[in-house]
Order: structure tokens, then sequence, then C-alpha cells
């Protein structure tokens, strides 16, 4: 693994905002993400409304521009994504134009690695918010030695609600070939979901599904399941990975209601496959229907 020793963070970019570039959403970009993940929405397999998790898609630029401006570059072979957590205001629809803007707003060192989390805004061409975005990384052993600004929202289980009855369980099939549809739909190239010889390089057992293929079958779920299918009423939805999923697993989400605010319930869950939990700390709030 890459040499650390002298490395460091900078954190005068802490907080500094990166814009990304224009992105046109296509009735055919959000079929074919629909399709990569298995998502039996009718407005999302028409292209319509674009699947809650596709929201990463015209932030990713702009994501990776905004952590090269705090982290060498020598990290990226030990990042992985920790966790995720999507605030929307509205669904994504064919024919929009988005752009997103970025900014690191806080890491902590710790002996083990240093988490470090990008804020990220989404706007249409009206400059209306569409959705907010607070994404988690996790620079795998490197302590930056200090902790400098804010955390990403918590969204930790409560773990009272194990004592109560699941609201919904879910359980679905992750396909042999899904890393190779979900890539190019989600324009996510990375080896280790598509390699077997850079997967097991990395200390994989082979190639791993994507986390964030993995946050949108739980979102399926979670709307089929809780929210009448609609994704307008999905607010928010967030996660932690905690161990890959593999091509050809099963997954099993279990929902919890955990009680409602404002017209909405708010949901938390689990993921797990060949009996590891492999999405902890599951969080999702539904506006009620009508």
């Amino acid at each position: 693994m890459t040499d650390v020793e002298g490395l460091t963070f900078n954190a005068d970019a802490v907080g500094r905002w990166v814009p990304g570039k224009d992105f046109p959403v296509e009735r055919e970009r959000i079929v074919a993400y629909a399709e990569a993940t298995n998502d039996p929405i009718a407005a999302h397999r028409s292209g319509d409304v674009a699947p809650p998790v596709f929201a990463i898609v015209p932030m990713f630029d702009s994501l990776v521009a905004t952590t090269m401006e705090v982290v060498p570059y020598q990290l990226i072979p030990r990042v992985v994504h920790g966790e995720q957590h999507f605030r929307f205001h509205r669904p994504i629809r064919a024919g929009d134009v988005l752009t997103a803007r970025s900014r690191v707003i806080g890491y902590v060192g710790k002996e083990k690695g240093t988490p470090g989390v990008v804020h990220a805004e989404v706007r249409d061409a009206a400059g209306e918010l569409v959705n907010e975005q607070w994404v988690t990384f996790f620079f795998r052993g490197f302590n930056a030695g200090e902790s400098v600004g804010d955390s990403a929202p918590d969204h930790s289980f409560d773990e009272a609600l194990r004592g109560d009855a699941p609201t919904a369980t879910v359980s679905q099939h992750v396909d042999d070939d899904q890393t190779f549809r979900y890539s190019p739909a989600a324009g996510d190239p990375m080896p280790i979901h598509l390699d077997e010889d850079a997967a097991k390089a990395a200390g994989l057992p082979g190639i791993i599904a994507h986390g964030l293929c993995t946050m949108a079958f739980t979102s399926w779920a979670a709307l089929t399941e809780l929210g009448g299918s609609d994704t307008a009423r999905l607010r928010e939805l967030a996660v932690r990975f905690a161990k890959p999923v593999l091509p050809g697993q099963d997954i099993t989400s279990t929902f919890w209601r955990r009680g409602a605010s404002d017209g909405t319930s708010i949901y938390q869950y689990e993921t797990t496959a060949a009996g590891d939990v492999v999405i902890k700390d599951g969080y999702a709030v539904i506006a009620e229907g009508d």
C-alpha cells in the first residue's frame, strides 16, 4: 500500500465550496439506472422520475474534485465509502438540468484511519434546491492527526427498536452481473467492482457490489413497502456501509418504525447478506400518503 509518511490533509480547504458542471438528466440514463438496480417502480422504469439514489450521479465529478482539495491523492487507494446521507427536497425528473457544488466540512484523525465528510447541494436550472448529500469517506490506516470541522447528520440505529416487531422485511437478489450493469449507469468505474484481480489485490474476496447499488436496492424496498412506490414521499435516506455485498448474494432489509414528525414517519433498518450485517444505521423518512 502507498507510503503515507509525511502526508497531511489540507485543513485550509475545509468549508470551501467547489462548483460542479451542469448535468442534463436524460430519460435513458434514468431507465438505465433503474434497470441496473432491479428497481420495479413504474415511474423509475419509464424514466419519468429518477430513483432516489440516482441523486449521486449528477454530483459525482464534484465529489471527487472536492475531496482532492483536502486529501492527498496518494491516499486514494486507501479510501472506502463509509456512510451516505441524502435529504430530498424533490425528486429528480427527466429533463432537469442540475448543478452540484460540494465542500469538505470536516475530518477526524483516528489511529485506524480518518473519516472525512463531504457536503453537497444539487440545484436545478432555476436555482431551487433539489437535494443535499453528506458523503463520509474513510481513509484506511491513515491518521490525519487532528479533528477539523463538522460531521454528517446523525442517523444511528435506536437499539431499543429491536424489541419491537418489524414493520417490513424485504428480501432481494443481487445478480451475478449487477456490477457490470451498475458501473456505466452510475458512472462509477472503480476496478474493485469490475476486475477480480484488482478486487483481490485490495484485500477483498473478489468483485464486490457498489455500496450505492446496495443502498439503491434498500431505497426501492422502503418505497414499495412503506411509501406506496411514490418517490416524492421519501424525504431522507441514510446508511452506514458495514460489509461488502458479493454478486449472486441475497440481501434482506428489516425496517422498524421509530416514530413520526411533521407529517412523516421515521424508519430505521438493517440489511444482511449471508448472515452478516452489510448496511447498518439505515434511516428513512417517509411522508404520510393521502
